[in-house]
């Protein structure tokens, strides 16, 4: 019989995916929620009772064990230096860059500057919490949760969005805008990470120098695999082997970067974009483009469970106390208010980024939902209490954005049409004309 202590990387994944299915599975008989929803609620539970069980049962020690083989994963090799890849290479194949080009001077400022105020926003904000509170939190790692909070993720809203019929171009933008800040979120996240860990005192400077080698480097590297695999793709009509030649283009391009010391997130999300768009419409059949497209579905399905399982779960190594909580509220309202300041911001003072779509800031707002990006850059952190109460921070800002702001934006999407429409009716009727039927 394997101890805790000798589990590998194999046994652990086969007990995460394990665990996503069978809980999803319960998920989808009897509670029925949304399936990332689902997952996360499950987890929770899960950890809930284990813990009670501890505590019921004193020697039924099953969170104990749970929580030491959370805290044996390597979530720093296997999240943030792999995982991540394949979340925006396969998020990306999604983007239509066609339509993405009408609003491309919003997406680009809110992907980048507005990543950038956001992240600052946070860091300060609970910063000045965590001081009311007494934390022993060295301030930089305020502005690490900035920048691990700031990215949103279009999984969950671009959903929503087709369901309540809101026009293709704000779906475009929405999802262009969500996969570029992931890219730039994670740089930055990365580079305040490193200054972190080290104690180096951080200049901007020296930050932007960073981002500009990092992300220059990323983009630059996914053009080059993004445009190699649309040319052999393009030589040949063999489904199985073109799907192997886009798995070959994330893992060798994130490799390629990870040893250059550049953003792989960011190549891959890059070279998923060309191949969505170039590679899908011109280099593959409709059986090729039929397998590769479902191939990456499953992998985007997949490793999202595995990362909103892990939150759930993440509950038992936690063991909220009172700062952590209070810390987690407060996280919830300033996230909320920093992403309303960026998206005002590059939307509304800068007049040629004004979006067309009526209402599309509000849409912007509530639907920038945090989920699997967020949830893999916070357990990447070191182990220590940084960690929980960062952990718990971001725990609850995800856990808002998914059970809250996902189940009402349909809400506010409707109420939005409601409004333009009566303007419409009020202006026709001002006028003398009769509204339309």
């Amino acid at each position: 019989m394997h101890e805790t202590s000798s589990l590998s990387a194999f046994d652990m994944a086969s007990m995460l995916v394990v665990a996503a299915a069978l809980l999803g599975y319960l998920n989808h008989h009897f509670i029925k929620l949304p399936h990332v929803i689902g997952l996360t609620v499950m987890g929770a539970l899960a950890s809930m009772l284990l813990m009670a069980a501890n505590a019921l049962l004193p020697g039924v020690t099953l969170d104990d064990t749970v929580a030491r083989l959370l805290e044996q994963m390597d979530f720093t090799e296997t999240l943030l230096q792999g995982m991540l890849s394949f979340l925006l290479f396969a998020g990306a194949l999604h983007v239509d860059l066609e339509r993405l080009r009408a609003d491309w001077l919003p997406v680009l400022l809110l992907s980048t500057i507005g990543v950038i105020i956001s992240t600052v926003i946070v860091g300060l904000a609970t910063w000045g919490v965590g001081a009311l509170l007494g934390l022993g939190i060295t301030p930089i790692w305020y502005f690490v949760f900035g920048a691990l909070i700031s990215p949103t993720d279009p999984v969950s809203v671009l959903g929503v969005l087709k369901e309540e019929a809101v026009p293709e171009s704000l779906q475009s933008a929405v999802a262009g805008e969500s996969l570029f800040n992931d890219g730039v979120g994670i740089v930055v996240f990365t580079i305040l990470l490193g200054a972190a860990i080290t104690g180096a005192e951080f200049s901007v400077s020296e930050g932007a120098r960073l981002f500009a080698i990092e992300a220059g480097g990323g983009v630059l590297v996914g053009l080059v695999f993004g445009w190699l695999g649309y040319r052999a793709l393009a030589s040949m009509d063999e489904y199985g082997l073109e799907v192997l030649i886009t798995l070959a283009i994330v893992m060798g391009g994130y490799s390629l970067c990870s040893n250059l010391h550049i953003s792989g997130p960011l190549a891959m999300a890059v070279a998923g974009l060309l191949i969505g768009n170039h590679g899908v419409t011109y280099a593959m059949s409709d059986v090729t483009r039929d397998y590769v497209i479902k191939f990456w579905e499953l992998v985007d399905e997949l490793l999202n469970s595995i990362l909103f399982l892990l939150i759930g779960l993440e509950l038992i190594a936690l063991v909220p106390g009172v700062p952590h909580l209070a810390l987690g509220v407060a996280a919830i309202a300033i996230t909320l208010a920093a992403r309303g300041v960026a998206v005002i911001g590059m939307t509304k003072i800068v007049p040629a980024a004004r979006l067309d779509t009526k209402g599309a800031g509000r849409v912007l707002w509530w639907g920038g939902l945090r989920g699997g990006i967020s949830i893999a850059l916070a357990l990447s952190l070191p182990t220590g209490d940084t960690r929980e109460l960062l952990l718990a921070a971001t725990f609850a800002a995800v856990l808002f954005s998914v059970l809250v702001q996902r189940a009402t934006l349909g809400k506010l999407i409707t109420s939005l049409k409601e409004q333009h429409a009566e303007g419409i009716e009020r202006r026709s009727t001002a006028n003398g004309i009769a509204p339309p039927p």
